[in-house]
Parts: C-alpha cells; structure tokens; sequence
C-alpha cells in the first residue's frame, strides 16, 4: 500500500474487489482473501475519496482537507462551499447522529437540506449523499468501514483517522508527487492526483527520460535507474495503477484495453471485465473470465491473445489461473 500510494476502492466483483485484485497480483501467495478489510478494522489502511491508502498518510492530506472549507481556491470548490453552507442545519445534524449513533449509512440520515443539490448527472437532488461527500473533503467525517452491501459507513473523521502531524500543503504535494513517481517508475512530467481533495496536476520529481518512438516528455523514477529486472506472468486489476492511465498504457506498451462493462454487450470486444495479461515487461492479452461461487468456478470465457502466446507462455497464464482460481478458493472452469 505504501509504494503504490493508493488502490482505487472499486467494489465490482465480477471476478473479485478490485483492491482486492490489486494487492493479490502484486503480492502473489503471500496476499489472503480479506486481508484488506483485516487491516481496515485495525485502522491500519483508511479510505479516502474513494481511494485506499496507509492510515499514516493522512498526514499529506490534513492540510488540505482543512483548507477546503476555509480557503476554497478554485471555482466549483467556492460554489459547493457555498451550498454546503446554505445547508448548515442539515449539516449539523449529521455531525450530532454520528456522534451518537457512528457508524452509519448516508441512507440513515433524513433529508433536512434547506438548497437541493443540482447536477447534470446522476447526483442531481442527492442531497444528502453529496453534502457527506463534501463534509468528507473538509475534514468532518470520515469512511469508518463498509456495510455489507458495499455502502459506506461515516463516522467523525477524528476517530477514523489516526493522530498525526500536518504536512504544509506545498510539502504534501510534492512528496504525493515523488510517491505516484515511485509507484508508476515512469510517467508523463504531470501526473493526476488520484486521492486529491481538489483536483490537482502534480510536477513530478524524476529524471527527464526518453522512450523511443514516443513523442513528448517522460520522467523516470531514479530509485529504479540501473536495477535489474526480472519479470513474470501477472493477470492484473483493470483498475491496478500500471494500467489506469490508458493514454499512458497505450503510449508505452502499445496496449489497446478500456473496461467494457458500461457498454452494451453486442459493442464488447474482450468482456463484461477483462483482465489484461502482463508477461515480463509486455501486456500481451486479455482474460475474460467471472467468478461464479454458486458453482465453485472461476469460469474462463475467453483469453484474447494481442499476440499468439508460445507455448511458454500459454502454461505460465494457465498456472497465473490456477492461483487466482486457488486465491477465491475456486476451480478453472473453461467455457
């Protein structure tokens, strides 16, 4: 969790939660189902905007969650600093059931907002789901854990989040910015914020790189310049962070991959949830598979090959299968 920053908390589970994914093809055998949720009840991981992150690193993120409601610095922040305002009352009785009644659902609190909330998307009159959001980001609340199914549960943010120090603002940008470095290794100069509170470009703090054939500039990780290196096979999270920027997937592997369960399924080319396939320091593929616990299968419908896989290669994904299929206490299945 640390080298990688954060993992996105993405609850599908088509074949498993994606953090979940994440940590189980980064760490292999050593990783057991669950073991997030063992270290969210021990409060050594928090949730954060959606994200996931060392319960200690709340300490880039003090200053900017305080500064969000006293210093709104960018115009959509103003305006929503603004309704929040208008919806004090609504706001402060939010703040008294949590403290008496913490842990509970956004569905637990009636609807007292004086301004609706207006959107163009799916948010529109979600008042109260928005007005949490936005207490989240000023520091008020915070995700004490999940419900069963999958919602969060708020509590104050001063009994989830650990006692720490604040990093000044300018300090924890750049440090946020030297980890997303480290946990990419090689990146466009710029580089989103993933956990930010406010939506933010980080300058990154690595050595200029070249990558043959590509245009534009890239920075490289020093800490991984003249290290050896020693790949394997590797079905991966279509949310992992070496693939989640797919203009920069597509820049430095030639890998052509979106995650296609918002589509129609006549217009899929790969499946509801396809997991594209790393061998050494090439994505070669797509696994299209679900986990099915009704039958005690991990069901393979397909495996789309971007380039016919050798022999080789073709046993280290069936072993890479058998692990995964091992790791949600299944069996291969293939249809």
């Amino acid at each position: 969790m640390r080298q990688l920053c954060s993992i996105q908390l993405d609850l599908t589970a088509a074949v498993a939660p994606s953090p979940e994914l994440v940590c189980w093809s980064r760490l292999g055998a050593a990783y057991q189902l669950g073991g997030l949720d063992d270290l969210f009840e021990s409060r050594e991981v928090i949730e954060l905007r959606g994200q996931v992150m060392a319960a200690e690193d709340i300490r880039l993120y003090r200053a900017e969650l305080a500064d969000w409601g006293e210093h709104p610095r960018v115009e959509w922040q103003e305006s929503a600093a603004e309704w929040v305002m208008a919806n004090d009352l609504c706001r402060r009785e939010i703040l008294d059931r949590l403290a008496d009644e913490a842990p509970l659902p956004a569905a637990a609190f009636d609807d007292a907002c004086d301004v609706p909330w207006r959107s163009t998307g799916w948010t529109n009159n979600q008042n109260v789901v928005r007005l949490i959001d936005f207490m989240e980001s000023r520091g008020e609340v915070a995700v004490a854990a999940r419900g069963e199914r999958g919602e969060r549960l708020w509590d104050l943010a001063e009994r989830v989040y650990p006692e720490t120090d604040t990093v000044p603002i300018a300090a924890a940008l750049q440090e946020r910015a030297r980890r997303a470095l480290r946990a990419l290794g090689l990146m466009r100069p710029r580089v989103h914020d993933l956990a930010g509170i406010v939506r933010r470009d980080l300058e990154a703090p690595g050595e200029p790189a070249v990558i043959e054939g590509v245009r534009g500039k890239w920075c490289v990780d020093p800490e991984q310049l003249d290290r050896p290196f020693r790949g394997r096979t590797a079905v991966l999270s279509p949310l992992d962070r070496l693939i989640f920027d797919r203009k920069r997937m597509a820049d430095i592997f030639g890998f052509d991959y979106q995650l296609e369960m918002y589509k129609p399924k006549a217009k899929r080319r790969w499946g509801y949830y396809a997991l594209p396939i790393l061998s050494g320091d090439r994505l070669v593929g797509k696994l299209d598979a679900s986990a099915d616990h009704q039958r005690g299968a991990l069901v393979v419908h397909a495996i789309h090959e971007d380039e016919t896989f050798s022999q080789a290669l073709r046993r280290r994904v069936d072993r890479e299968l058998a692990a995964l299929a091992a790791f949600l206490g299944l069996a291969v299945r293939h249809e």
